[in-house]
């Protein structure tokens, strides 16, 4: 008996063309990708929802959050055993770990994208698609939290990141790898998450900066988030999680206007953490109230602060969901 698989449509270069008077990639009218999907029938029983028609670009929290209510509200009226969402690949990674965060589901949560349009040679979204769906099928996939595939691979929605801005290897997940491969014969997972965080989120109303810490950075641009109503900041900071000093009175205005600061590093390998104890260093920001936010990027501590915002009444609550 075939297994049902929502599979839901949301823009992208997986579903745009080449015009060929400008060259330029632009979305179709009609998204290709209902066409093609026919030919997953043979995995699946398909529900298709085209839920948004948007460059990746466009993605916001906001409709994160509706993709996230529209799977729940399509497993609450019929049994499903498994979701495919097909996504732009420049925020894709941001919308699967937003999913991971606030969905607590058994079934597998896939994500696909495309780094090659739909008339281009050699397009990898079909491909991408139908490996999707057989990695949503498989009992295998079950309770590893929302996976992407991409190029052969399984990577977890927490690790993953994109690499390079056009080659078709682009999503990797460093220091971690991938959690399974896809052959022609099989989906084959060689290792799984050890933990899953889930909140429930039902508005996102809050809102988080993301710098990106540079050498003889100063406060300027963290003073400027507290005037323009930011309710929290993350650091992408040097090392193991380090700032030059002028940073730190920035961070200290930010901490007294009761603003949460979450600190990462910068680099795709290691975690960040308290060591230096010098000006700007990470033990100083610790003892100063800093949050390490380890394992994760910017753009995912981003997502996981400003989830936590939106469930707690005060913001130094927020330091539990790290």
């Amino acid at each position: 008996m075939k297994k049902t698989i929502l599979l839901i449509h949301t823009g992208g270069t997986i579903s745009m063309h080449v015009n060929e008077e400008s060259g330029a990639v632009v979305p179709k009218e009609t998204n290709p990708l209902i066409v093609e999907s026919k030919k997953l029938r043979q995995y699946a029983d398909i529900i298709e929802l085209d839920a948004f028609n948007l460059p990746s670009p466009h993605m916001t929290p906001i409709e994160m959050l509706k993709l996230k209510n529209l799977i729940l509200e399509a497993i609450s009226k019929q049994e499903i055993n498994g979701v495919v969402i097909t996504h732009g690949t420049d925020t894709l990674e941001e919308t699967a770990y937003f999913l991971d965060l606030t969905t607590n589901l058994e079934i597998p949560i896939v994500l696909t994208g495309a780094m090659r349009s739909s008339n281009e040679l050699g397009a990898d979204g079909v491909y991408n698609l139908v490996e999707a769906m057989r990695v949503a099928v498989s009992e295998d996939a079950k309770n590893k939290g929302v996976l992407v595939v991409m190029n052969d691979e399984i990577h977890a929605a927490a690790n993953v990141t994109k690499t390079s801005t056009s080659n078709v290897g682009t999503f990797q997940s460093p220091q971690y790898g991938p959690l399974g491969l896809i052959t022609k014969t099989m989906i084959h997972f060689h290792h799984a998450p050890l933990q899953k965080q889930y909140v429930e989120v039902s508005s996102i109303e809050k809102k988080v900066a993301l710098f990106k810490v540079y050498a003889g950075m100063e406060a300027d641009l963290l003073l400027s988030s507290i005037d323009s109503g930011y309710h929290g900041v993350v650091l992408e900071g040097l090392g193991q999680g380090n700032v030059p000093p002028a940073v730190v009175t920035g961070i200290k205005a930010l901490l007294d206007h009761q603003i949460p600061v979450v600190l990462v590093s910068r680099c795709f390998n290691g975690i960040a953490q308290g060591v230096y104890g010098y000006e700007g260093g990470g033990k100083m920001l610790e003892d100063m109230g800093v949050i390490y936010a380890p394992g994760i990027s910017g753009q995912k501590a981003r997502l996981k602060l400003l989830i936590g915002l939106n469930q707690v009444h005060s913001p130094i609550e927020v330091a539990h969901f790290f």
